[in-house]
């Protein structure tokens, strides 16, 4: 596998993304996505990458800044064909180490409360993401939960 910064142009990144807003919306009450477009994965302040078997794409993830010590995780996600073979973890570990090579203190993010969600809290509670009341301009939602990890 191979972890690569991603320029968010190629049809499969788009496509992952696109199948991924649009599960968000299918399975999460308005108001409560937080998803991000393609468009918006592309602020100067989110460096988002890819992982890749050749040209299969095997998921990505993002690391927005939230200020120069800390950021948050945004855009996790795995084709349903790749799950459960590790991939997340390979890519939230590039995640973290990337945070730790700018210095971050701090990693937060925000996923869904429910069941469907149970797989990522347990990752991200694997790694060491504990429960928290929400960060930046989050605000108290029943759908959400709200993680953050000391570096």
């Amino acid at each position: 596998m191979k972890i690569r910064e991603d320029d968010l142009t190629g049809e499969p990144i788009t496509a992952l993304l696109r199948e991924h807003l649009e599960n968000m919306h299918e399975i999460t009450p308005p108001g409560s996505v937080h998803a991000l477009d393609v468009e918006r994965l592309r602020a100067p302040n989110i460096t988002f990458w890819t992982a890749w078997n050749g040209d299969d794409l095997l998921g990505c993830g993002a690391l927005k800044e939230l200020d120069p010590t800390s950021g948050e995780i945004k855009s996790m996600r795995t084709p349903a064909a790749h799950r459960r073979q590790g991939i997340a973890s390979r890519i939230l570990e590039h995640i973290i180490e990337v945070a730790r090579q700018r210095g971050y203190t701090h990693l937060y993010l925000e996923t869904g409360a429910f069941p469907a969600f149970a797989p990522a809290r347990a990752l991200y509670e694997r790694y060491g993401f504990a429960y928290r009341d929400p960060f930046g301009d989050y605000t108290n939602d029943p759908n959400s939960s709200f993680m953050e990890k000391s570096l």
